[in-house]
C-alpha cells in the first residue's frame, strides 16, 4: 500500500487529542498508569486493568514484532480502491500493547510473524498521521 493512499482519518476525541497531537509531530505515544504501571494503547481515560484515572503519557520506542495478519487482496474500504494487495498487521508493541495498523515500505508476501518492524507515517493531513510500520533490520 502507497503512503500517497487517502486514507480515511480518525475523529480526536478530548481523549486521544494529545496522542494524534503527537502522530502529527512524529512521535507515537503510550500511556502508562501511575497506579499500576501498565502500559496502554489506545488512549482512554481509565486503566483497563485497575481502573485509575492517573494515567501519564510517554513516548514509545516506535519497535515492535508482528504479531498477526492478513494480505487484503480487495479493497477494504473505498479509500483504498487502488491500493493493491496491503498488509493489516497488528503489532506488538516493544512496550507490550498491541497496535491495529499498516505494514508498508515491503512486499505484502514477505511480512511474517515475529518479523521486527519499526515506526513510521503515513503523511500528515489535517494535523493527523497515521502509525504504520516498515520492516526493521534490529529486533525491538
Amino acid at each position: 500500500m502507497s503512503d500517497a493512499v487517502s486514507r480515511p482519518l480518525p475523529r480526536p476525541s478530548e481523549h486521544s487529542r494529545e496522542f494524534w497531537a503527537a502522530t502529527a509531530e512524529g512521535r507515537f505515544v503510550l500511556q502508562t498508569c501511575r497506579s499500576c504501571t501498565e502500559t496502554i494503547f489506545y488512549p482512554r481515560v481509565n486503566c483497563p486493568s485497575c481502573g485509575s484515572t492517573e494515567l501519564t503519557s510517554t513516548d514509545a520506542s516506535g519497535r515492535g514484532i508482528v504479531h498477526t495478519y492478513t494480505i487484503a487482496r480487495r479493497p477494504t474500504h473505498r479509500a483504498f480502491a487502488d491500493a493493491g494487495p496491503y498488509v493489516i498487521a497488528i503489532v506488538e508493541l516493544a512496550e507490550g500493547p498491541h497496535v491495529t495498523t499498516n505494514i508498508v515500505d515491503c512486499e505484502p508476501d514477505d511480512v511474517s510473524v515475529g518479523m521486527p518492524v519499526e515506526l513510521t507515517f503515513a503523511d500528515e493531513v489535517d494535523g493527523i498521521a497515521l502509525p504504520l510500520f516498515r520492516p526493521s533490520s534490529s529486533p525491538p
